[in-house]
């Protein structure tokens, strides 16, 4: 089993890639779905997470409104610090299960989609790193396009908390730079694919 670790800045266009892969026949393991599971009411990541910023920020009682914990953590690195203490072993330990499942399974390729893949240290689990590229001027317009109402020092601030893009890029097996069209996109997509074999 090939095993991609697939990351790039907020915004970079990760999931497109994800979604040409997994139309190309790959399986997908999406780091952000399983945050979004990880903290579903009365799992213990939630109890943790509730416990220590506070009810208000759930929605009805019940879920977290992740957009308002996002504006609280992002303004904050030692809040951003603090969360990702508490979800980061649960979303790691997740991603192992579900790459044992898969390689019993026999998958042929699967792609660990990722933001914080090089980070949290999920890359020691790949065997090739492959980051999205974007330029900053498309990252900025893209995130703010996807989040309505976040003004551009806002999505400056999401971006400058991650990882630097240059310093990605050197610890990359392979770049996509996905600045230009969905075309251009796709054509690196399938010489890549093409490698895989």
């Amino acid at each position: 089993m090939k095993v991609i670790g697939l990351t790039g800045g907020i915004a970079s266009g990760k999931s497109t890639i994800s979604m040409l892969l997994k139309n190309r026949g790959a399986v997908i393991i999406d780091a952000d779905k399983i945050a979004r599971e990880i903290m579903t009411p009365g799992k213990p990541v939630w109890h943790a997470v509730i416990e220590h910023f506070g009810r208000e920020i759930l929605l009805d009682g019940q879920n977290i409104d992740r957009k308002k914990l996002g504006r609280i953590v992002f303004s904050d690195p030692k809040l951003l610090e603090t969360l990702n203490h508490i979800t980061h072993p649960a979303i790691v330990q997740e991603i192992k299960e579900r790459l044992d499942y898969y390689r019993h399974q026999n998958e042929k390729v699967v792609v660990v989609d990722a933001a914080l893949l090089l980070e949290t240290g999920l890359d020691s689990l790949v065997d090739e790193v492959w980051v999205v590229a974007v330029d900053e001027k498309n990252q900025l317009k893209r995130l703010m396009d996807r989040e309505k109402g976040m003004g551009l020092e806002e999505a400056r601030d999401r971006i400058r908390v991650q990882m630097p893009l240059d310093k990605k890029i050197k610890m990359a097996d392979k770049i996509i730079d996905n600045s230009g069209s969905i075309e251009e996109t796709e054509r690196q997509i399938d010489e890549l694919w093409r490698e895989i074999g």
